[in-house]
């Protein structure tokens, strides 16, 4: 099997050591990074299962490297800050974080959050027999895990694939926050529930679908998403 691998990005050698050591002897992979831009060129070309990122990076903070990072991966993130205020953890958890810490923090304690992290199901897997949801102006081919619009292919992360194909296979019907945490995320999620509008928002820029005239995604204020029921081809 594969090792699990671990991005740390902190701008404070001895915390990745430390961080590295105890990750190490759980048999982890450990790269890291000193600064934003460098951490997200590495989620970029290590495709990490799980992203330690601090706040307060040089360059690019880690917020910004998290919402960047969230167009292409889907990664767990681990948030650091050494600011226990609300807000830092609503604006981190609201960009795509899974968890977060507070410095000081028990190198145990993180060890234990990525070990439950890595056993919650990231993707709901679709049971049946693996068609295509064609509605002319918007395919997705649930086997091979492909969308196009108007005919041209659409790149996806696998959260947003799952997001669009959760939507899909209830067209028309409004599907809350909580019901698609269930569905993507699993039934033991914990995080903060607006990771789903976050990844709804990067599927929606990519399927170059307007939030205010939509033509596929539609918010139901107050209550959830759903996919607009198109005429079949």
């Amino acid at each position: 099997m594969t090792a699990t691998r671990v991005l740390v990005v902190d701008d404070e050698a001895p915390i990745i050591e430390l961080v590295r050591g105890y990750l190490e002897r759980e048999g982890m992979e450990v790269i890291e990074a000193a600064d934003g831009g460098v951490g997200l060129e590495l989620i970029r070309e290590r495709a990490p299962d799980v992203v330690v990122l601090d706040v307060m990076l040089p360059g690019i903070d880690g917020f910004e490297v998290l919402r960047r990072a969230r167009e292409f991966s889907d990664a767990y993130v681990i948030m650091l800050t050494a600011r226990a205020e609300e807000i830092d953890r609503i604006v981190g958890l609201s960009v795509g974080a899974d968890d977060y810490l507070v410095k000081p923090f028990s190198p145990r304690e993180l060890v234990a959050r990525v070990k439950t992290l890595l056993r919650r199901p990231r993707v709901a897997r679709r049971e049946g027999d693996g068609g295509v949801v064609d509605r002319g102006d918007l395919v997705i081919d649930t086997r091979r895990r492909l969308v196009k619009v108007d005919g041209a292919p659409i790149a996806l992360t696998t959260i947003e694939f799952d997001l669009l194909l959760a939507l899909a296979d209830e067209p028309g019907i409004v599907l809350g926050r909580q019901r698609l945490l269930d569905r993507v995320w699993g039934v033991d999620f914990v995080g903060d529930d607006h990771v789903v509008d976050v990844h709804l928002g990067n599927l929606r820029r990519k399927l170059r679908d307007d939030a205010v005239a939509p033509r596929f995604v539609e918010t139901v204020r107050g209550v959830g998403y759903r996919l607009r029921e198109g005429k079949p081809r």
